[in-house]
């Protein structure tokens, strides 16, 4: 627990949602209608969200398999979901350097009949107004800064300060963070959030599973000439420009006629030092087959966001006395469809029932809230994650390796020639850069040039993100260690950060007082909150956590 000195509100609620995402919203929905159907008064049940607005920070490609939103909301149709295409076709397209191929049948896996194209920040949005309705509070512009743990115990959650100087010295305006005491806190903040790295780091909720395995996902929105892209059409990349022996792909998708989602997901375990996932998107919109749907068009919008793809071994223990972990926190993402939306709403289902039961009996200890643990193991969300659950680990020896097992483990129930391959960080995975050059003969840095009209520079996209943060507040990215990126990373690594960061945060200037010495710049300001810093940087010596406000504006997105 907090143990400063600074008086704090304390407020007492009964359930705590940490998170308005698909996982953390369908929670608060499931049990609003739970208490609704048993004629029962509703207890103090608050979700906190770190945007100013729910689906302000909700990113993804995305399409949705509503077999979980059927389950929770049978209406949902008439209810208003908000859809920009009910998909129609399939492709799955291999590309070379400079020309293509397309397979003609498409992956199994890949099909996505009765799907659903959709915007995350408009389908968050529409799903706050349904939790709102049954009487659930939504506190929008609250982040959780720590967890509170009482006697090993999840006791709630003090939400971030708010009105501090870069040094930390209180402004005029100062308000502490709140103590938000809850009997069930419920983690449901995304992809790597920083109270569930806390829990793993002090409740060991991940302790004896794989480790984590991410992409960085980088998307922009086109609005494009007719005739180029189909409503509902989708398709699906591989190859160019990721190099063989590195995991990722790409996506179109067709929202309208005139509108496109477009996307690539590069693996953060490259042994490439200058991986850089923004540039590599840069490039693939400047391939034939992708530039054919996108040219004469204009950018909307741009974003970017870490995707958990461990997968099934790679999931931590989701529960501890006083927390639930669920979505794509307790990493429910199925990397062979690269689609989580839909577990995480059957997830917050599950837990939601999981906590009305001990509601009841006013029991929310390690045992009784494993339940939600067997729910989900009854759950065809389970057999969901366990047929992929080596997906990730087959593509450990490259490109056509990795199409090669998940053949076989499409064929034999998601086994294959392995099982529970144990990965290492992708920190971890990045090679020194006189190692690099003897591993990849071609490890010369592959860039074009931007025209910010089709291609767009790092900064050109931060502004087309609608991020905003107030500049004068302590950085939200802790750096453990500023002298390592002086010194041994420019020898070592060649400061990758300033590579794999999508928004232009990390940079190495010239250091006033010695000359031929680079020092670590960082501009907080222009953070999309994807977290990739926290997860490629090889020191493992950067901490992303909550700021005090701000952040993208993923509109449409």
């Amino acid at each position: 627990m907090a143990t400063d000195a600074i008086q704090r509100e304390e407020i007492d609620v009964d359930v705590l949602i940490v998170g308005a995402g698909p996982a953390g919203l369908a929670c608060g929905y499931k049990l609003g209608k739970l208490y609704q159907a048993a004629g029962l008064d509703l207890p103090e049940i608050v979700i906190i969200e770190k945007a100013d607005e729910v689906g302000q920070h909700s990113l993804s490609g995305a399409i949705l398999d509503p077999r979980a939103l059927a389950e929770l909301m049978p209406d949902f149709i008439e209810q208003g979901m908000p859809v920009d295409a009910k998909a129609v076709s399939d492709s799955f397209v291999y590309l070379r350097e400079k020309g293509s191929f397309t397979f003609p049948l498409n992956p199994p896996f890949l099909r996505n009949d009765g799907n659903y194209i959709i915007s995350l920040n408009k389908f968050t949005a529409w799903l706050a107004e349904k939790v709102e309705a049954l009487g659930v509070d939504i506190f929008t512009g609250t982040g959780g800064r720590e967890l509170l743990i009482e006697n090993g115990r999840v006791a709630g959650v003090q939400t971030v300060d708010m009105g501090r100087n870069p040094d930390g010295s209180q402004k005029d305006s100062f308000e502490p963070g709140s103590l938000l005491k809850a009997k069930i806190t419920i983690l449901a903040e995304g992809t790597r959030g920083s109270l569930t790295k806390q829990a793993y780091r002090e409740l060991g909720i991940a302790d004896g599973k794989v480790p984590h395995s991410y992409l960085t996902g980088i998307k922009e929105v086109w609005e494009v000439p007719e005739g180029q892209i189909k409503a509902g059409q989708i398709i699906h990349t591989f190859g160019f420009p990721q190099p063989n022996d590195e995991f990722g792909g790409g996506f179109i998708y067709g929202m309208s006629d005139t509108s496109v989602s477009i996307g690539l997901c590069t693996a953060l375990g490259s042994p490439d030092p200058g991986n850089d996932p923004h540039m590599k998107f840069q490039r693939y919109k400047e391939h034939p087959y992708v530039k054919a749907i996108l040219g004469g068009g204009k950018m909307i919008r741009y974003g970017a966001k870490v995707i958990a793809e461990g997968g099934y071994y790679a999931m931590p223990k989701f529960y501890h006395d006083g927390m639930l972990v669920i979505g794509e926190s307790a990493g429910l993402l199925n990397a062979q469809r690269l689609k989580g939306v839909h577990l995480g709403i059957k997830s917050g289902e599950l837990s939601a029932e999981t906590v009305f039961e001990c509601l009841k009996k006013d029991d929310f200890s390690d045992s009784a809230l494993s339940d939600y643990e067997i729910r989900f193991g009854r759950s065809w969300a389970k057999k969901e994650m366990y047929k992929v659950r080596n997906f990730h680990a087959g593509f450990e020896g490259g490109l056509w390796a990795g199409v090669f097992h998940s053949g076989i483990q499409y064929l034999s129930g998601g086994r294959g020639l392995f099982e529970r391959r144990v990965p290492k960080e992708d920190g971890e995975r990045v090679m020194k850069l006189a190692d690099f050059q003897k591993y990849r003969s071609d490890s010369e840095k592959k860039t074009i040039a931007f025209d910010n009209s089709y291609t767009y520079d790092k900064l050109t996209d931060v502004y087309n993100s609608g991020t905003m943060h107030e500049e004068h507040q302590p950085p939200h990215l802790l750096v453990a260690d500023y002298d390592i990126c002086s010194t041994r990373c420019v020898e070592e690594y060649g400061n990758p950060c300033q590579h794999f960061c999508p928004a232009n945060v990390y940079n190495m200037v010239d250091d006033p007082t010695t000359p031929g010495r680079k020092i670590l710049k960082l501009t907080p300001s222009n953070c999309v909150h994807c977290k990739t810093c926290d997860i490629a940087d090889p020191y493992g010596i950067i901490d992303w956590v909550v700021p005090e406000g701000g952040g993208p504006n993923y509109v449409g997105m």
